[in-house]
């Protein structure tokens, strides 16, 4: 086997972009289309840190340590609004919540 280079870094990440956004595409459950919005972030985070190693860069990192964050606080927020939102409604489904209709 030869050595990990930046073409499987690239290929994991086109990889995980592709499962993140057919999963936000097709699922109904909130909790399946927020874990695939996660994924998509993690597909970022990989090309940021592969390409931030080949240019022998780091800003690339730290671009991703900022990402992670916004990662979090979105889990976070999103968490909570869907806890709200199963108390009020009582289901975690896409199609079941019309909050904003009249």
């Amino acid at each position: 086997m030869g050595p990990i280079t930046t073409t499987h870094y690239v290929a994991l990440s086109a990889a995980l972009l592709l499962i993140g956004t057919i999963g936000v595409l097709t699922r109904r459950n909130i909790v399946i289309i927020l874990m695939s919005i996660e994924l998509i972030l993690n597909a970022v985070n990989i090309n940021l840190i592969a390409f931030s190693h080949y240019w022998q860069n780091v800003n690339g990192q730290i671009f991703a340590i900022f990402v992670i964050t916004d990662a979090v606080a979105e889990a976070a927020v999103g968490l909570g609004i869907l806890i709200a939102l199963f108390r009020n409604k009582e289901t975690v489904l896409a199609d079941e919540v019309d909050l904003l209709k009249w």
